[in-house]
């Protein structure tokens, strides 16, 4: 009979091995077109492709747009304005001349995926609320008429305004007046339809209104203390997250906790006005840059964790003729020229060579303890380097399981930390475990993945030392 240690290892093996081979989340972009100075759709195109971006969510049938785009192996989620909501909802044929005009006549070649039945309906002035479910009911059935409703999904992406209570997560749910005549139907149609909410999330709006309150880390993904739900006793150590738990549930609680949720829009911007607290490009990059790494590499949301995440980032580039203060012109991930506003990936092999800057608003390092009398401290630069440490929070029993595997399968140098070598003291679990996993992480390249061992590890951009050790940079 195998022993308990023996299948906690194995174990502990195989969800290192699935979290290294899990494709994870996915990430694609906006792109809005309210500027007069953006490089040709055919540009676009090559930017995309050379960024290794293959989803795109944009707010029109531009017919230009949607040839240029034939061919290019790009996934893409058009928009039905707001304004045709209402003959949509009232006509059948109007919605299937619609679709045939503007999404049949071009696939396959152009890859759409979804069409997005308006935007942010529930906060449009026009009032057009009661069209929003009949419109879509019309759209699906008039792909259904061309075989097409089980290729191409239909939603609409909703504002985090039709939460009305999202703090903390656990007590979210949708305003009283919208649930029976618009969210019951919409989640009803979602789930017979097998598609998903779509959700746009900002924490910047909530950081903005609430700086006093919230932490700037726990906006950006760095490193902090977390906040725990009093309402379900879970631990959250970002706002999105915790945003995206309070829309799943709203939807729990009106018993559609199986239909999946899309983040249609989330981003940071790079400048702002005097007022709008916490608009620069330090914390932009932090901030996208952050949540590109978590969908990529994560599990889902505390509520949520088997749940593979579809982020759509806004935007792609700043668009000059947007109306609202200085921030609305300055979300974009590129300037007009194609030059980036800020370096961060945009997927997975972008994110294995990806280095975190050290005062690019990325996570922040922490003290390590390395116990005894030599304990952990923090160098000043680290000129760009990434080094791999124990969480000393995991627990004596999986530091010891993952500094087993990195020793062992994992192939780590652990030569130094045996007993009377040059990095032996301080004998420390966390101590050796940090130089264990550094050594793990520096052989792979600092790849994403390599440096999680179980929730046991950490990366850190400034260079720890244990005593008198100090971990190697690479082999």
């Amino acid at each position: 009979m195998e022993s308990p240690k023996s299948t906690f290892r194995l174990l502990f093996l195989l969800t290192i091995l699935s979290f290294s081979l899990a494709d994870g989340g996915s990430i694609g972009v906006n792109y809005g077109r309210v500027a007069n100075n953006l490089p040709s759709a055919v540009k676009v195109v090559q930017l995309l492709k050379s960024q290794g971006i293959d989803k795109v969510k944009i707010y029109d049938t531009d017919p230009a747009v949607l040839n240029t785009f034939a061919g290019s192996n790009i996934k893409l989620t058009v928009d039905l304005p707001n304004d045709l909501l209402s003959s949509v909802s009232e006509s059948k044929s109007f919605a299937s001349t619609w679709v045939q005009k503007n999404v049949a006549a071009y696939y396959p070649s152009t890859q759409i995926e979804a069409i997005a039945v308006g935007n942010e309906v529930f906060v449009d002035p026009h009032n057009t609320t009661s069209f929003l479910v009949p419109a879509m009911q019309n759209i699906h059935s008039a792909l259904a008429k061309l075989n097409l409703d089980s290729k191409i999904k239909v939603s609409s992406p909703i504002a985090l305004t039709a939460i009305q209570n999202s703090y903390p997560s656990s007590a979210g749910a949708f305003r009283s007046e919208l649930i029976e005549p618009v969210f019951k139907p919409l989640l009803n149609f979602l789930r017979q339809t097998g598609s998903f909410l779509m959700v746009n999330a900002y924490p910047f709006f909530a950081y903005e209104a609430n700086a006093d309150v919230i932490s700037l880390d726990y906006a950006l993904f760095r490193e902090n203390p977390g906040v725990v739900d009093s309402g379900n006793g879970l631990s959250y150590f970002n706002l999105f997250d915790a945003q995206v738990d309070a829309v799943f549930a709203a939807m729990d609680k009106l018993q559609y906790d199986d239909v999946p949720l899309v983040v249609t829009e989330t981003g940071w911007p790079s400048r702002g006005d005097e007022n709008e607290i916490g608009a620069s490009v330090q914390n932009a990059a932090s901030y996208n840059g952050n949540l590109v790494k978590r969908v990529l590499t994560g599990s889902g949301t505390p509520l949520k964790p088997k749940a593979d995440l579809t982020v759509y980032l806004f935007a792609l580039f700043n668009e000059n003729e947007k109306q609202g203060p200085t921030s609305e012109r300055n979300y974009g991930l590129f300037y007009p020229n194609e030059e980036k506003v800020y370096e961060i990936p945009f997927d997975m092999e972008g994110l294995r060579h990806y280095k975190e800057p050290v005062n690019g608003g990325q996570p922040k390092s922490k003290p390590v303890n390395g116990g005894g009398g030599g304990g952990g401290s923090v160098s000043a630069s680290a000129n760009g380097q990434s080094w791999c440490v124990a969480n000393g929070e995991a627990g004596k029993e999986r530091l010891q399981a993952a500094l087993d595997y990195a020793c062992g399968e994992g192939g780590a140098d652990c030569r130094p930390i045996q007993e009377g070598a040059t990095c032996y003291d301080p004998n420390t679990i966390e101590a050796h475990a940090s130089y264990a996993f550094n050594s793990y992480y520096q052989k792979k390249g600092r790849a994403g993945g390599t440096c999680y061992f179980g929730g046991a590890a950490y990366v850190v951009t400034q260079p720890p030392r244990f005593g008198k050790c100090e971990l190697p940079t690479g082999y």
